[in-house]
């Protein structure tokens, strides 16, 4: 199967965009969170994506929406990880912004896709 279409959705390169800018700001947390914080984050940034993805090659409505609504429960998840990450002093309020404003961007492309998609 060589169906790479979800690649040109706008909301698969704005979750990837999240992606990168979540493993650049967790470069620099401390070491000892990288099996914790920086783990975290990082799985739960990947997640929204791979969901997309998943989402995006299932044949049915329900299938679709399911993957989805996991991929949006990520991006709610990766809302704390980043406040928290702020609020320890592990990332800068530029990188906590530029993460926040993605996952804004995400959840709102996401949320009209899911809309899309269930008329």
């Amino acid at each position: 199967m060589n169906d790479t279409g979800y690649r040109k959705l706008i909301l698969y390169q704005k979750a990837h965009k999240l992606v990168l800018a979540v493993y650049t700001a967790t470069k620099k947390f401390p070491r000892d969170e990288l099996f914790g914080l920086t783990s975290q984050m990082r799985r739960s940034a990947v997640s929204v994506v791979a969901n997309i993805i998943e989402g995006y090659g299932r044949r049915t409505v329900n299938d679709k929406l399911q993957f989805h609504y996991i991929a949006r429960g990520s991006l709610n998840e990766l809302e704390y990880y980043i406040d928290l990450s702020l609020d320890l002093g592990y990332c800068s309020t530029t990188d906590h912004q530029t993460v926040s404003q993605l996952r804004d961007e995400v959840g709102k492309l996401l949320y009209r896709f899911m809309q899309s998609i269930a008329k």
